[in-house]
């Protein structure tokens, strides 16, 4: 019989967090008692420098609650990696990742371990619709896939960190050493047989969402500057259009000179310093960000250290 391990990264979810611990116990006991996963399957909660008592929730849970684990990271260190200390930590044969704001249905787990079970080593929560977001929300989030796509990234549309990975697929993830985490674009490229299982979102039970437009952003860059080198290629091609544009830009300045008819100096001087700077500019900027990547990666810096581990209750 498997053991499953389900892993919950947690940043300030003290309103939520009690909520999310007893749905996931009745879970993982009802699952026991109907004989699909071993009674020592657990649940992982992952604290990612909460500033709340997110931390104090989870010890309480582990001394009261059998199969709660919970692992401090020593400082905030983000979603992602968060993420990873708990597939890296966590203990089974296949581990489930979800996310504590109960948005994502758990009901869909019992489908993942029967596909598990039927010879899938990765299963997708992919989304049926994205009904609870804003318009802008979801307008720039189906065009964020889109692009990924178009710039040959693998990635599995409308998918985020809702999935099952069996060990097997868990230890090849750890031979990926890079700093600049985006697990939706790292784990499609691990191959191994895949399934999905579609689900409705819903909407936060409590709380306050962790991701704002600023780290929205910051994730979007990331999953494109470290999967693709397409932008670099397109600076390229900007620039053959621009050496174009100058050409025809001489030829049309000497038109116009042969006939009188152009403000002298206008065209030779303002147009090309406007246009050339504000490509440089971008320019610099995209290859400063490629070069940024290197830098951290290089520097082979720990993604997360643990500061504390709590046991479950006998």
């Amino acid at each position: 019989m498997m053991r499953l391990g389900v892993v919950v990264p947690c940043y300030n979810e003290e309103a939520v967090l009690p909520e999310t611990i007893a749905r996931l116990a009745a879970l993982i006991r009802g699952l026991i008692e109907k004989g699909r996963i071993a009674r020592e399957s657990g649940v992982y909660y992952v604290d990612d420098g909460s500033r709340d008592g997110t931390w104090r929730i989870i010890q309480d849970a582990a001394a009261r609650e059998p199969g709660v684990h919970g692992i401090k990271l020593s400082r905030n260190r983000g979603h992602q990696n968060a993420l990873l200390a708990g597939l890296e930590g966590a203990q089974g044969d296949a581990i489930i990742s979800v996310d504590a704001d109960l948005q994502d249905d758990l009901g869909v787990i019992e489908k993942m371990v029967d596909l598990y079970v039927g010879g899938a080593e990765i299963v997708y929560g992919v989304r049926e619709s994205r009904a609870t977001d804003t318009i802008f929300k979801r307008i720039t989030a189906e065009f964020y896939y889109r692009l990924l796509a178009r710039m040959g990234v693998q990635i599995i549309f409308n998918h985020a960190d809702y999935r099952l990975m069996s060990r097997r697929a868990l230890q090849a993830l750890e031979r990926f050493g890079e700093v600049n985490l985006f697990l939706r674009g790292i784990i499609p490229q691990l191959g191994f047989t895949t399934a999905t299982v579609t689900y409705a979102r819903g909407e936060r039970v409590a709380g306050e969402s962790k991701y704002p437009l600023r780290k929205m952003l910051a994730l979007a860059a990331n999953g494109i500057t470290s999967f693709s080198i397409v932008p670099l290629r397109l600076i390229a091609g900007l620039g053959f259009l621009i050496s174009s544009f100058s050409a025809v830009m001489i030829g049309w300045i000497v038109v116009g000179k042969l006939f009188d008819n152009v403000i002298p100096g206008w065209a030779s001087s303002v147009v090309p310093i406007y246009l050339l700077g504000g490509v440089q500019l971008l320019s610099i900027g995209i290859i400063g960000e490629y070069i940024g990547k290197i830098y951290l990666e290089t520097k082979r810096r720990p993604r997360f250290l643990i500061e504390e581990r709590t046991e479950p209750k006998d």
